[in-house]
């Protein structure tokens, strides 16, 4: 019985197993940091680049505790192949039922995953070089926006107006619509019993042009709804 007791109490006094005693503490306590500060780097991007138009998941709160788990996880697994399998016959039981709402946010996980198996293997020049082409990428990307939102719109404008107000200043109101909204485009005009309504989609329009807008099309007739919507996020 005290031989038992003694050996755990020495295997608990011990830096674990034997690959992780050859790894060493520094080492460890090393990589964690790393993996911490590579973590924080990655929600300052979420946030400087992403934050207004995400859905407000603040999914970069987790980032941090994400990294370094990640990075004490595959420490721990690279010295042991049972304990590697173990775990990996672990996770492929475990289901994440919240879905992830945004698809931008998948990859933001994806760079925190890479920077804490780059600190788990210390590859700290393949952090730095992940981390300055993720500046790259996401600087391009924002600076393109245009590019990559070709075709897309940013929200739609819905007006309801009567039938007779339609019929005598309809050709006006729909002129001064597509004189105010340059990319703007109908998607449907809809009667129903004494009254008109107006769809399209625009982009590219500031909300002050918006008002602008609202306040002409009043200025010629009087319509019983004008609302805006916004179709993604942080446009406003």
């Amino acid at each position: 019985m005290n031989e038992s007791v003694r050996r755990i109490l020495e295997s608990m006094g011990t830096w674990g197993g034997q690959g992780m005693q050859e790894f060493g503490m520094w080492p460890f306590v090393t990589a964690l940091l790393s993996s911490a500060i590579a973590a924080l780097f990655v929600s300052y991007l979420y946030v400087r680049f992403y934050s207004s138009r995400a859905t407000g998941s603040h999914l970069h709160h987790a980032f941090p505790l994400l990294g370094v788990a990640i990075t004490a996880v595959f420490i721990c697994i690279q010295f042991s192949l049972p304990l590697s399998l173990g775990l990996l016959g672990a996770l492929s039981i475990v289901r994440f039922r919240t879905p992830i709402k945004e698809p931008e946010e998948i990859g933001f996980i994806m760079v925190v995953i890479a920077c804490s198996l780059a600190c788990a293997t210390m590859n700290l020049h393949f952090l730095a070089i992940l981390l300055v082409i993720t500046v790259l990428v996401l600087v391009t990307k924002n600076y393109t926006r245009v590019i990559f939102d070709a075709g897309s719109q940013d929200g739609s404008i819905i007006i309801s107006l009567s039938e007779t107000q339609y019929a005598e200043k309809g050709a006006e109101l729909l002129e001064l619509l597509e004189r105010s909204l340059l990319k703007a485009k109908f998607e449907s005009i809809s009667k129903g019993r004494d009254e008109v309504v107006l769809s399209l989609l625009f982009r590219a329009s500031t909300p002050k042009g918006l008002m602008d807008l609202e306040r002409d099309f009043r200025s010629i007739a009087q319509p019983s709804n004008f609302t805006v919507v916004y179709n993604r996020p942080g446009k406003l």
